[in-house]
């Protein structure tokens, strides 16, 4: 169903956390999450599924070496290009796995999470885990806050009409047609995650920075090296730029239509921390290829609920949480995949629409 929304009257106000991979605790004991809470809990959904992620990971790597191996045996025909798409979905699968590494769903500890991020995210796909843990955080602590989310930052794009009016420099000029380039911008989002990782390396505040570089040299190196040794150099050249323009692509189609499109919040919202993750968050209705397809985050609603549940359980935490939203009248939002792009598209075009009296 597709819910028009605006948002309820504010609610007293729930302990936020800063962790991706937990639930605030500091939330009324009687609250509403706290009632949602013990329902998820008593279905058994928060319990690890480590057969799962090993089956995962087991299907994600065979697939990375399996193009390669595809690759190698192609060599020199252009018939090799048809493999960079396939490329781009192994490395979206793990930059997926990779979310639910930081989100604490695979490992219970810190540091075997910290560890299997520097492996998969560093090394397997050349994204500083470090540097997207910290802009995760904060996204999820506060999502779709003008100011507080970095996800909807105005560095490039507008996601308000109130950051219209505000914005400066490439932001300003982009704006105005942003509805119709946020598709192509998306090709260089693979390249804008690399530079924005390097940049974040190279200098301090990321845990552990010297081994992130590391990792992220060791990527680039096995990266290019394969490419360049396996492919003539025009051939290399062109699977590079389809390889990296269709992951971005592919990310973009797997994060936008979670958030883009529903209420932007400011300072002068107060909500709970069950209402503001609802609120702000569409589920993408769809069977289990689309599950697969996005990793599980078109159960958007009950991710941000629960990150750290394995991803496997979102589907059966949806109707519990569809309920329970309906019971304390809180609006669930949930459209087709197609419709939700739609509304991303239209929100962009609605938020640039100042720049465009201009």
């Amino acid at each position: 169903m597709t819910i028009e929304m605006t948002l309820p009257a504010p609610a007293p106000p729930a302990t936020e956390t800063g962790a991706p991979t937990e639930s605030p605790a500091g939330d009324r004991a009687g609250s509403d999450y706290a009632v949602l809470s013990k329902r998820i809990a008593a279905a058994g959904l928060l319990r690890r599924r480590t057969g799962y992620y090993v089956a995962r990971t087991i299907v994600v790597a065979a697939m990375l070496v399996g193009s390669w191996v595809a690759i190698a045996v192609l060599g020199s025909s252009w018939w090799v290009l048809a493999l960079a798409p396939v490329m781009a979905i192994v490395f979206a699968q793990i930059a997926l796995l990779s979310h639910d590494i930081a989100h604490r769903q695979v490992f219970r500890t810190r540091r075997a999470s910290e560890i299997a991020g520097w492996i998969a995210g560093n090394t397997g796909m050349g994204m500083s885990y470090g540097w997207w843990m910290d802009k995760h955080t904060r996204h999820h602590a506060n999502p779709n806050h003008e100011e507080r989310d970095p996800d909807v930052s105005p560095d490039l794009l507008v996601w308000s009409q109130r950051q219209a009016r505000k914005s400066k420099g490439i932001a300003r000029f982009i704006g105005r047609r942003q509805a119709a380039l946020f598709v192509p911008l998306l090709t260089l989002e693979g390249v804008n995650l690399r530079v924005s990782s390097v940049r974040a390396l190279l200098k301090p505040g990321i845990r552990s920075r010297g081994i992130e570089a590391a990792a992220l040299i060791v990527h680039f190196a096995i990266y290019f090296t394969l490419l360049f040794t396996l492919l003539p150099p025009l051939h290399a050249l062109a699977f590079l730029a389809i390889h990296q323009a269709i992951f971005g692509v592919y990310l973009g189609a797997t994060f936008a239509p979670n958030h883009k499109g529903m209420p932007m919040l400011t300072e002068e919202d107060d909500l709970d921390f069950l209402r503001k993750q609802v609120l702000t968050s569409r589920n993408v209705i769809g069977g289990p290829v689309l599950n697969a397809a996005m990793g599980g985050l078109n159960h958007q609603v009950e991710h941000h609920l629960f990150p750290s549940m394995p991803s496997a359980n979102l589907t059966k935490a949806r109707p519990i949480v569809r309920d329970y939203c309906r019971e304390i009248g809180v609006p669930y939002h949930e459209s087709r995949l197609l419709a939700s792009y739609w509304l991303a598209l239209v929100h962009l075009h609605r938020a640039g629409a100042p720049l465009r009296q201009n």
